[in-house]
């Protein structure tokens, strides 16, 4: 499993948000500059972390976006599969015409990957 940049950084914008005061709204552009992230890039990933009801968006003057829950509530799995898709290490399916003997390792692999990541929180990488 390879976690892209996509994924990573929508980590690091989430722990940003998540060292902010409760409730404020951080500019796009301010949290672009303080991690290092191209702000077109960060829009695309912003939009997914919004429309996945991950973070809320204000337009206009005091804008920006602002996590919408307690950081203690977001796993690190739920926004690494929002933002990756599937964390499954290998793309192994029923439709395989072939009797596979190592198909219930990756299978367990991938149960172990989960719990692993929906073992952190946000509030967990905060502590690091």
């Amino acid at each position: 499993m390879i976690v892209s940049s996509k994924g990573r950084y929508a980590l690091r914008v989430m722990a940003a948000l998540a060292e902010r005061y409760p409730g404020e709204y951080v500019p796009l552009k301010e949290i672009a500059a303080a991690e290092g992230i191209s702000q077109k890039y960060l829009e695309s990933i912003m939009t997914v972390l919004s429309k996945g009801g991950m973070v809320d968006a204000s337009h206009g003057k005091n804008g920006g976006y602002r996590l919408n829950r307690a950081a203690e509530e977001y796993t690190i799995g739920s926004i690494l599969r929002l933002t990756e898709g599937d964390l499954t290490p290998v793309a192994c399916d029923s439709s395989c015409d072939r009797a596979c003997r190592s198909r219930g390792m990756w299978e367990r692999l991938g149960l172990l990957i989960d719990g692993f990541f929906d073992g952190i929180t946000l509030a967990d990488l905060m502590k690091e």
